[in-house]
């Protein structure tokens, strides 16, 4: 009696997987939709007792959690070539297909912008511009011309790039000209 109970609950196991099985083929899992939009991400670390002092109450509203870079060091470490590397566009290279939305959101504590250039230079502060570097075409002008205004993000605001062709895209932040992302385009 034994065996004849462990032979039907063995029968019945086969049963139930041979089902589930031909269910399962039957109705293949759906593949998630090719995505058509990215994001990328405004990353700084303000040391909002420098840069408030200097530049405004509120410029820099950075939560530091134990390290931030001072106003002083931002502009020293531009200009001897090697500037902060965590003030910086996540990821740095994206890939996307064209009608993709990309949405670029500033986590960082203060303004940034995500201006498309022909080639990568020097923004519209020449104080944290690298040595030798000088301010590109598509920079020049700051916030008073309207390409690079539309392209401002402030803290906790976003921006949605679209209608790129295909193609390689560069894009840079005009006040922080090390930050920069290279857009692919298929």
């Amino acid at each position: 009696m034994k065996t004849l109970g462990k032979f039907a609950l063995l029968a019945g196991s086969l049963i139930f997987v041979g089902a589930t099985l031909a269910l399962a083929q039957a109705n293949p899992p759906r593949r998630s939709p090719i995505l058509s939009y990215n994001q990328v991400v405004a990353l700084d670390e303000c040391d909002p007792k420098t840069f408030n002092e200097t530049l405004g109450p509120d410029f820099c509203r950075n939560i530091a959690l134990g390290y931030s870079t001072t106003l002083a060091d931002l502009f020293s470490e531009a200009q001897s070539g090697h500037p902060d590397p965590n003030w910086d566009f996540e990821p740095d290279t994206i890939h996307i297909k064209q009608g993709t939305t990309l949405s670029v959101v500033d986590q960082g504590g203060e303004p940034h912008t995500f201006t498309e250039v022909k080639h990568f230079g020097g923004g519209f502060i020449p104080q944290v511009n690298g040595p030798g570097e000088h301010t590109i075409p598509e920079c020049a002008g700051g916030f008073g011309k309207v390409a690079v205004a539309r392209t401002r993000l402030l803290q906790g605001s976003q921006l949605q790039v679209t209608g790129l062709a295909p193609g390689e895209h560069l894009f840079e932040c005009c006040i922080h000209p090390w930050m920069r992302a290279k857009v692919e385009v298929k």
